[in-house]
């Protein structure tokens, strides 16, 4: 059994600077919170006939004496139990590659397989650094320890590069662009925060409780009322930007007071913001407002861009075009010199709960076609809703997009059928049952999620990010889950 997740990220500093953090596994726990504690044994490395040796090998023993292939160490998890656990059971892990400013791996055994991380420092033509994290676990306790620690490092990935950065960076540059967020303490929110802040950003995150784990600055707010968090917009308007993606998550079962919920969440966080910028002596530079794909409601077999109107009356579903068009429209009247309102379609990222559950019922056998199969299922990867996001900002200088409506899909939308037959593909899973539409709906009941989420779907893409030349990432579904699930 093997499982392996590859995660990368831009960092605003030199590779040569960043080596002095990476290239030094013992400062590990001070960055990743998944990680209590990384020693290294002293003395000479022990002979391990899997070690990579670079040429540069003198050179990385002259800089870091106590950081060379062959050398002996030990971790522990962050969780309690696991840390336990390993603690009396793993023996020494073993550094096995050191390549200096390049690259850094470890191996440690467990029974009948490994557990393998490996990060490698690539410089990007700006002066910054692609940074990638590869961990790849093996063997019959996989399960255990994916569960133990795994998933801990993809959850903390997002935190971890940004407390990465602040360790080399404690200060953002103030000559760049600030950014308040509203509903960035979410998944998305938080690849978002991060993002931006490993660039140099400043970030501050409204958030309605005050998380210490997060390494950002945050300012509480009620998500209603306009409260001292709004003198963060008075302070340079010309240079401060907002991301609205305030609101409750929408997975919950389609019941008057959820809707309602659903939809006030955002329409009096919409407002409070906008009144806030309504009282600047000076316009927000830009304002990027959350929505969504969901706006349509089950579109059918309509080719749906920017300039598709939206549905009314009966095909106006309420928890979606009911929640999603009053969102947009509270926007309106927002003092920014730039508005751009981000039809978001279903991002795929580690860690978000579409992509879990989906990848959980194909685990689990169930991953045949939802109802007929036929519904379209327009989806982005996260690294392509980020760059979208950034141009969105005015941070992408070979992309400029207009303001106005902007749907943020992959140029190829699939069927349902053809997303549940990749995802059994990917995770080698033979052919699976279908899901008959009533099912659906009773498994909505157990779950106290929306059938509806499964069963309609829309083929969105982009006319603005065509002709604004934006090129996507990952323009396949297969490319895109490749990419997350190794």
């Amino acid at each position: 059994m093997t499982w392996q997740r590859t995660l990368r990220h831009y960092l605003a500093i030199p590779a040569d600077e960043l080596w002095e953090v990476v290239g030094d596994p013992t400062r590990w726990p001070a960055w990743s919170r998944a990680i209590r504690s990384f020693t290294l044994e002293p003395g000479q490395p022990h002979e391990y006939a899997g070690a990579h040796v670079s040429h540069t090998a003198a050179v990385a023993e002259a800089q870091l004496p106590h950081v060379v292939p062959g050398q002996l160490g030990h971790y522990l998890p962050a969780r309690g139990w696991a840390a336990a656990l390993h603690g009396r059971t793993a023996g020494p892990l073993r550094l096995t590659e050191v390549d200096p400013g390049r690259s850094l791996a470890f191996e440690q055994p467990a029974s009948g397989g490994a557990t393998r991380v490996r990060w490698a420092l690539q410089e990007h033509p700006d002066g910054g650094t692609m940074l990638e994290q590869q961990v790849t676990v093996t063997g019959p306790m996989t399960p255990a320890i994916v569960l133990s620690l795994g998933t801990d490092l993809l959850a903390d990935w997002p935190l971890a590069v940004t407390r990465l950065y602040r360790m080399l960076r404690p200060e953002p540059d103030h000559s760049l662009l600030k950014v308040v967020i509203a509903g960035g303490s979410g998944t998305l929110g938080r690849s978002l925060a991060a993002d931006l802040a490993t660039r140099g950003h400043d970030v501050v995150l409204l958030t309605r409780a005050v998380n210490l784990d997060l390494p950002h600055r945050q300012l509480t707010w009620d998500g209603m009322t306009v409260g001292p968090w709004a003198e963060e917009l008075a302070q340079d308007p010309a240079r401060t930007a907002v991301v609205n993606l305030a609101g409750r998550l929408v997975d919950a079962r389609p019941t008057e007071a959820n809707i309602a919920e659903l939809r006030e969440s955002r329409v009096r966080a919409t407002r409070a913001l906008v009144q806030a910028s309504q009282q600047l002596e000076t316009r927000l530079a830009r304002w990027v407002q959350g929505s969504t794909t969901a706006i349509w409601s089950d579109a059918g077999e309509t080719r749906l861009t920017e300039s598709s109107p939206v549905p009314t009356g009966a095909a106006a579903l309420p928890q979606m075009t009911g929640v999603a068009e009053p969102w947009e429209e509270a926007a309106s009247g927002a003092s920014t010199e730039h508005l751009t309102i981000l039809r978001t379609s279903i991002v795929l990222q580690n860690g978000s709960p579409a992509l879990d559950r989906l990848t959980g019922l194909t685990r689990a056998g169930l991953g045949g076609r939802v109802g007929s199969g036929l519904q379209w299922f327009s989806w982005i990867h996260v690294q392509d809703w980020l760059a979208l996001t950034r141009a969105a900002l005015g941070l992408e200088p070979d992309v400029e997009l207009p303001d106005g409506i902007l749907v943020a899909a992959a140029p190829n939308p699939v069927r349902n059928r053809e997303l549940m037959a990749t995802l059994r593909e990917r995770f080698g899973r033979p052919a699976a049952p279908p899901t008959p539409t009533p099912l659906v709906h009773v498994g909505g009941v157990v779950l106290r999620t929306d059938p509806a989420l499964g069963l309609t779907g829309r083929h969105a893409t982009s006319e603005v990010t065509t002709e604004a030349g934006f090129e996507f990432a990952y323009p396949t579904l297969d490319g895109a889950l490749r990419d997350l699930t190794s």
